[in-house]
């Protein structure tokens, strides 16, 4: 009897020390605890109200090394909520403050991923801000070669590149077919110098070959239709070349 009773006083006494604990976790009176709750409301995608709860923690408790997670949890509710100009301005405030910061590498990667999901989903819009997405993803690739968003970074920066040489290519055309020969022929060779290598080429020697051919311009009509035939003897514009007879 007694033992019953005894194991019945430690099951209790247990009980009550675990449900002290988890009440300590959840304790909105120190960081670790406001974080935790904070961090429930951002898991159930309650994202106002976390961004509320992080923000506290930074209000109540600003040399804690919670509130210092708080910052970046709020740029990451940002992201997560598809706000992408506050989580990238969120994520440069983050950068600023904590230079040195372990996970430095992930925020200049998020500003990056950042500037990327601002821009439109057509390349006759706007394309500015895929120069600053460019740059952190590079930066992320050169300064920081053992990060595990390299992969990541070196694949959405191929996809931003190639909106501005397709944006590129597309002013080119307009030009082309709006009579307005030599300023084509400069954005084709645009194309060529600044984005060869990311399978525009070939339609870029086309165009430039029509450009220059149009514009009178012999020399570089010439030199163009050479490197299209040698390069790319095999694609769809050399045999295009030959079929408007411009080789």
């Amino acid at each position: 009897m007694a033992t019953k009773i005894l194991k019945s006083l430690f099951i209790l006494i247990l009980s009550q020390f675990f449900l002290s604990c988890a009440s300590d976790e959840k304790n909105a009176s120190t960081p670790e605890g406001l974080f935790k709750i904070a961090k429930e409301f951002d898991d159930a995608e309650r994202f106002e109200v976390a961004i509320q709860k992080y923000a506290e923690i930074k209000n109540k408790f600003p040399y804690s090394s919670i509130a210092t997670a708080a910052e970046l949890a709020i740029a990451d509710v940002h992201y997560k909520r598809e706000s992408y100009a506050e989580a990238q301005i969120s994520y440069q405030n983050f950068r600023d403050l904590h230079p040195r910061n372990s996970k430095i590498d992930y925020v200049i990667f998020r500003t990056g991923l950042s500037f990327y999901m601002q821009l439109p989903e057509t390349i006759d819009r706007d394309l500015t801000l895929a120069s600053d997405a460019i740059y952190h993803f590079n930066e992320v690739i050169k300064n920081y070669p053992n990060s595990p968003y390299i992969k990541e970074a070196k694949e959405n920066r191929e996809k931003a590149i190639l909106m501005l040489a397709e944006k590129e290519l597309y002013v080119a055309d307009f030009y082309l077919r709006e009579k307005k020969y030599e300023a084509a022929l400069i954005r084709y060779e645009n194309v060529l110098s600044q984005y060869s290598g990311h399978g525009l080429d070939p339609k870029a020697l086309l165009g430039a070959i029509r450009a220059a051919s149009l514009a009178n311009m012999p020399t570089k009509k010439k030199s163009y239709s050479n490197e299209l035939s040698t390069k790319y003897s095999q694609s769809e514009e050399a045999k295009m070349l030959k079929t408007e007879g411009l080789e």
